[in-house]
């Protein structure tokens, strides 16, 4: 006897939960051919609103946390997506009309990519800080530190390696992040969310959203309470307003890059979104 499918319909991921949108807005998820594929969330402002405000209560626990931890946290979330392997790779060749090798190659750079700035934990203290030579009988140490809440505008083109190259790196210093996914390919963003809720990664250090880059960007530029913008994936919007609107607020600002291709792991990536601390302490003359 057939069955009828049972398509899923993906929510919002914040707070470290799932709710529906408080708009009650839905998007419909098709194949290159036009294949329903599933149902998403199409997040408003007010839900922007809310996954700020869950990314600001987490900023404190996750900047606390030991640089040993954040790494292994996100060790832990390549494992996860490692187990779900053939999922992500039967879901980008369907959304994204990608071959099994596009798709093979996508899942296991995003996986890699994790892992390589988990290493970067505990070491980009000691290559992005230092110790300042100064007159007197002082030590004068410079110390990264985590911006607070960074607002992030996914690249457009990949669902699954582009936001894991805007989010870990903003992760691994200590942030905490609200993020929009690909509004053309969500659907392997979505299924992110239910890695990282069962990967350790505290409730509300990653938000996603998944709707309209356009309606929602500018109510992040403008938010008072985000700390930062990453436009990387918003070069199809008029960044340079987002840019202005972040200004009112002292945002730092990294501006768009043309595709995924472009956003490189890199060193200059995860210092983007940190404050440097000076600190003076008196030299015993004994």
């Amino acid at each position: 006897m057939s069955r009828l499918a049972v398509p899923k319909t993906y929510k919002l991921f914040i707070g470290g939960k799932f709710p529906r949108s408080e708009s009650g807005r839905t998007v419909e998820i098709r194949s290159a051919k036009g294949e329903f594929l599933a149902n998403a969330a199409h997040a408003s402002r007010k839900d922007a609103r809310d996954a700020v405000k869950a990314a600001r209560s987490a900023v404190a626990g996750w900047a606390g946390a030991t640089a040993y931890n954040r790494g292994q946290v996100l060790y832990r979330i390549a494992e996860m997506l490692e187990g779900r392997r053939a999922q992500f790779i039967d879901e980008i060749r369907a959304s994204e009309n990608a071959s099994r090798q596009q798709a093979e190659k996508q899942v296991d750079e995003s996986i890699d990519r994790w892992v390589w700035y988990a290493g970067w934990a505990d070491k980009y203290a000691q290559v992005a800080g230092n110790a300042n030579p100064v007159a007197g009988p002082f030590f004068n140490l410079s110390v990264p530190e985590p911006t607070g809440v960074v607002a992030t505008i996914a690249p457009q083109d990949s669902s699954l390696l582009g936001l894991v190259s805007v989010v870990a790196p903003a992760l691994v210093t200590g942030n905490t992040v609200v993020v929009v996914a690909s509004e053309r390919f969500p659907l392997s963003a979505i299924s992110l969310a239910e890695v990282l809720a069962t990967s350790d990664v505290p409730a509300g250090t990653v938000n996603i959203l998944t709707g309209s880059p356009a309606e929602i960007a500018p109510w992040l530029a403008q938010h008072a309470d985000v700390n930062a913008l990453d436009l990387t994936g918003a070069g199809e919007l008029e960044w340079v307003d987002l840019q202005i609107s972040a200004a009112d607020t002292l945002k730092r600002v990294l501006q768009p890059e043309p595709g995924t291709d472009a956003v490189w792991p890199s060193l200059d990536r995860i210092t983007a979104f940190t404050e440097t601390k000076t600190v003076w302490h008196t030299k015993s003359m004994i």
